[in-house]
């Protein structure tokens, strides 16, 4: 029993480890992402903070995710498409959001009202990573062996789930306390782990700097993405058939090039989808008598000039 055991385990294991191979760049996207969330926070409250979103983003696997892909995998498959372009619309929406605010147009979470509610923080967090989430099992999931029963199927997924999560987060956890080791290496006796540890510390707010904008970049990306290959899915191929003519052209480069163009293209889709929901929010919100964040920051900016 124990050997017929381990076979099931290893083809768990073999069939997760398959199927989510292509949803990599999704979680290198998460990973970029979440930083962005515990900036502005206390180094004591760090990692709890990430934790917290740890938990939440193994109830969104879970508890919503897995249980919902199933479902509408076996009763209604034709609806997951438009879920996907509305989650893809969501990210190209906070994608540029954040862009905006490069430009001064609004409040980032770095600002003093509600980057340091940690409830706020983990909200907003647990929402990207619902997105994110999404795409990375619904990837795996259309990568399982289609003859796969369901009791396997479920075993397969939940372990994707830890894995994604485990890695996902642990990188973050790492990410956001480089400071921190830095600062412990920097008190060292030894000459040369002094250095090194001095050079960590000086060199976090580049990294968290660069990290914020591959975070937003991928926001965009894998949000264009999303929109492009789902609309392509519901019969609104135009995008998608651009997308393939012009990464067609850069073949000759190998697939290092072509996914460059790839995300590329994606990204600047994103853009304009986001940029276009964040004119429709601006237009209900007047239209209601409210001010949007954005645009408050903008007036703000503008006064003070």
């Amino acid at each position: 029993m124990s050997v017929g055991l381990l076979a099931v385990v290893d083809d768990i294991l073999s069939a997760a480890m398959k199927a989510s191979a292509k949803a990599a760049g999704v979680v290198i996207d998460d990973a970029a992402v979440t930083p962005q969330y515990v900036q502005g926070l206390t180094p004591a409250r760090e990692l709890p903070v990430v934790g917290k979103i740890a938990l939440g983003s193994i109830a969104n696997k879970f508890v919503i995710i897995i249980p919902i892909a199933l479902l509408l995998t076996a009763f209604a498959p034709s609806v997951l498409p438009y879920l996907l372009i509305i989650g893809g619309a969501f990210l190209c929406f906070e994608g540029a959001e954040k862009v905006l605010e490069w430009f001064g147009f609004g409040h980032g979470h770095g600002d003093d009202e509600g980057a340091r509610d940690e409830n706020k923080l983990v909200w907003g967090a647990i929402r990207t990573d619902l997105i994110l989430s999404t795409e990375i099992m619904l990837i795996s999931l259309a990568n399982l062996d289609a003859g796969m029963s369901l009791g396997m199927t479920l075993l397969v997924l939940a372990v994707i789930a830890v894995i994604m999560t485990a890695v996902v987060y642990g990188a973050v956890a790492l990410l956001v306390k480089l400071d921190d080791i830095g600062l412990k290496m920097a008190e060292n006796p030894a000459e040369r782990v002094s250095r090194t540890g001095r050079r960590i510390v000086n060199a976090m707010p580049a990294v968290f700097r660069v990290i914020s904008v591959i975070g937003t970049v991928a926001m965009l990306w894998v949000g264009g993405h999303l929109v492009i290959a789902n609309l392509s899915e519901v019969g609104v191929p135009f995008l998608y058939d651009f997308l393939h003519s012009v990464t067609h052209l850069f073949e000759w480069g190998g697939p290092v090039i072509v996914w460059i163009v790839d995300t590329a293209i994606s990204a600047v889709v994103g853009l304009a989808v986001g940029l276009i929901i964040v004119a429709v929010v601006l237009g209900i919100a007047r239209l209601f008598g409210r001010k949007p964040s954005f645009d408050e920051g903008h007036s703000a900016k503008a006064a003070a000039h």
